[in-house]
This record gives structure tokens, sequence and C-alpha cells, in this order.
């Protein structure tokens, strides 16, 4: 096996930073660096006091430090890295956009009072997830050894587990929405004959090239004859990190 450093340093550049985001923001939390409060998004505070921050910070708390934090860690390191490396293998910038439009989206959906949270990092963490599931939904996942199902009905069992578990609902939630939204219109909406209305804006390109993240042009990527037929993802050819077998394990603390 290798090392966490080791591990660490394979993770694809997305995928890293906001993981290591995630960490420091909880570790400043905890050093007294700053309060929760200052990062929360607090509609007024942003539209009456100009306190923009509020809508990116709030994105990268994920919780204390504890069991649920570290679930949520492995979440990013495992779905995230899985979809950076194979469907967007070679396209950094459209797995950047993806992240960005899904923190647009639950901006969005937090706008409604019933769905308003302080913080959406879990519900952007549920939309890796979401899309993670669309993509391998072949991949067999065992939920504590106990359940094995396809990736593909992995997130209605998570969020039946919440239920379960009395964890809130809505972040979840949220995350399934938006992740169906930027798969419908960039997956199924295509392979349906329309076009693909979300394309990569130029600017994600020029970003992800000024700051050397990956590549800011995309690679050419083989397309799947048989995509759109149910369980077979996204028109792409994946490789073996589809995650086959894959055995997932949810702890839970109060």
């Amino acid at each position: 096996m290798s090392s966490p450093a080791e591990f660490y340093k394979s993770l694809p550049p997305i995928t890293k930073a906001y993981g290591t985001i995630c960490v420091v923001a909880t570790a400043a939390l905890h050093l007294g660096l700053y309060r929760l409060e200052h990062i929360a998004l607090i509609h007024k505070l942003v539209f009456s006091d100009f306190q923009v921050w509020r809508l990116l910070t709030n994105f990268f708390f994920l919780g204390n430090f504890s069991v649920n934090f570290g679930i949520r860690l492995l979440m990013i390191a495992r779905y995230g890295a899985q979809l950076e490396k194979g469907p967007f293998e070679r396209r950094t910038a459209d797995f950047l956009w993806m992240m960005i439009f899904g923190a647009l989206s639950l901006l969005a959906l937090s706008a409604i009072p019933m769905l308003w949270s302080a913080f959406l990092g879990v519900s952007l963490v549920f939309m890796l997830l979401y899309i993670w599931s669309r993509e391998f939904p072949n991949a067999q996942v065992n939920i504590y050894g106990l359940v094995a199902l396809k990736a593909f009905y992995l997130p209605w069992a998570m969020l039946a587990l919440d239920v379960i578990f009395g964890s809130p609902l809505v972040p979840d939630l949220m995350g399934i929405i938006a992740g169906h939204i930027y798969y419908f219109l960039t997956v199924l909406h295509p392979l349906a004959g329309g076009r693909n209305i979300l394309a990569t804006p130029t600017w994600v390109h020029k970003l992800v090239a000024r700051l050397r993240l990956g590549y800011p042009t995309n690679a050419h990527v083989r397309q799947d004859r048989a995509a759109g037929v149910a369980f077979r993802g996204r028109s792409y050819l994946l490789n073996s990190s589809s995650g086959q077998g894959f055995s997932f394990r949810r702890l839970w603390s109060s």
C-alpha cells in the first residue's frame, strides 16, 4: 500500500486542491483564526454589506474534525479522483467547470428559504457522489459490508441512511439536484440529440492554463457507440479505475 504522502501526491489537481482547502479551513477554525459566522452563507450580509466572499467560503467547511468529516474528505478523494482520472481525464478545465457550475446551482437552490443552508460543502460533495454514480453505474458498492448494490443507486441509499440516522436530509437532496442538472445538460440532453448548452467557458480554460492545474484544453475522448443504454453512464470508454468491487463503509457520529 502507498503511504499517505504518496496517496496525496497521486491525487489529481482539482480534487487535491478542494480537499486541501477544506482541511485547512477546519484546521484554521480549531486554531481560532476565524469564526464560523465569518464564512457562512448569510444572504443579508452578502447583499447589504457586500460580503461577497461568503458565496465561496461556505463551500470549504465540511464540519469540525470528526468521523463524519473524515468520511466526507474520503468521498472527495475517492469520487473526485475517480472522476478526474476517468471520464474527465485530460479535461481538467471541464472538471473545474463542473465544480463551479455545481456551486452556482447550489447557491441558486439555497436562495429558496426552505433549502437554505449556511454551509454548502456537504452538498457539493454529494453532487460529486451523484455524478460518480452516473459515470460508474455498474460499480459494485458494499455498505457496512452487508448490503451490496450498484453505484447507480448509491446516492439514494445514502439519502435513506441519512433519514434513518437522523442526519439533515436537505444537503444531500440539494447535491442530487445539482448533480442531475449538470449531468442532464452535459450528457443526457446531448445524447437525445440536443446540443451541449453547458460547454466549458473560455475563461475556465485560461484559468487552468494560468494556474498550471492540468490540461487547459481538452484532449480527444473516444466515445462509446453504445452509450445511452441504461447503466452505461457517460458516453466515454472508461478505464480500470471504474471502482469495481469498491467497498464503502459509512460511519456516523452524533
